[in-house]
């Protein structure tokens, strides 16, 4: 099963501008993802998905994903707002108020968190969407599951961007998700930036941005001493790719840009790929599972 994940993709974030930079840079990489071999079995988007939470962006949004040869799912952001969201994709599952669904499919099972808290920008996560997560983790207790969620629980060393892991929705989210064999791992967005972390003995992997990624700066920061630092850097937009090959899930991570090849498989590197193929166990399948 391939999964695909764009996330942080801030539409509106030049207003009253159809063709602006993030809708290019979002279309780059829907165009790519469309066009994959082998297509992927879904696409989630994980927050951020405009920049101002208005109406005019969510039709944008909307429009922009018309049409894709995959399904498509969404979870929310700190730049998002429920209501509004609400009345542009009706179809999509709330429960108790919050964006949180389960996708059922044959190979594992992916829940949908809502870290969303309006007016903030850090996570959150209460005691009502504790619950609700806890019980679909226990109807299936023997099913493979994936979490999808906006805002990743631990911390990635960029101090502007960081999650503090006192915070009180991480404690919650952590003390649902103890013990149990059956999750298989996080994927988040926020950071802009591709990132994988071990987390309460599980993998957190977050994807970088279809918007301007986050400048790599692990450097202290004082808010009260401004430093020139780079904040923001037009890297090209990204995306990920989530690979459940029966037995790990494996991401990837690939940017929508133009790229040298420095080599082919062609007939001059066919000997090696060969023997690099013969080297493995003969009874491992030479394709991948579903």
């Amino acid at each position: 099963m391939l999964i695909a994940q764009i996330t942080d993709i801030h539409l509106g974030f030049e207003p009253d501008c159809p063709d602006e930079f993030n809708r290019q840079r979002l279309d780059r990489v829907l165009a790519e993802l469309a066009a994959l071999d082998p297509r992927p079995d879904m696409l989630l988007l994980t927050g951020d998905l405009i920049d101002r939470g208005d109406r005019d962006s969510y039709e944008r949004l909307r429009d922009a994903v018309a049409g894709l040869p995959f399904p498509i799912h969404f979870a929310l952001g700190n730049h998002d707002e429920r209501a509004t969201f609400r009345a542009v994709f009706p179809d999509i599952p709330f429960n108790d108020g919050f964006l949180q669904y389960a996708i059922e499919t044959a190979p594992m099972r992916v829940l949908v968190l809502d870290t969303l808290e309006e007016g903030r920008h850090g996570g959150a996560f209460c005691d009502t969407r504790a619950r609700w997560l806890a019980a679909r983790l226990d109807e299936q207790p023997g099913r493979r599951t994936l979490i999808a969620l906006h805002h990743p629980p631990m911390e990635v060393g960029i101090p502007w961007m960081n999650t503090d892991p006192a915070e009180p929705w991480v404690t919650r989210l952590a003390e649902v998700l103890r013990g149990r064999d059956n999750v298989i791992g996080l994927i988040c967005g926020h950071i802009h930036r591709a990132i994988a972390a071990r987390w309460e003995g599980l993998t957190v992997a977050t994807c970088p941005s279809t918007a301007p990624q986050v400048g790599l700066d692990l450097r202290p920061l004082d808010p009260e001493t401004p430093d020139a630092r780079a904040l923001i850097v037009a890297d090209p937009p990204a995306y990920a790719l989530h690979w459940w090959n029966g037995r790990e899930l494996i991401t990837h991570w690939d940017t929508a840009s133009d790229k040298d090849v420095l080599a082919k498989f062609d007939a001059g590197l066919q000997g090696m790929v060969r023997h690099m193929m013969a080297e493995r166990p003969a009874a491992r399948s030479r394709t991948p599972a579903v």
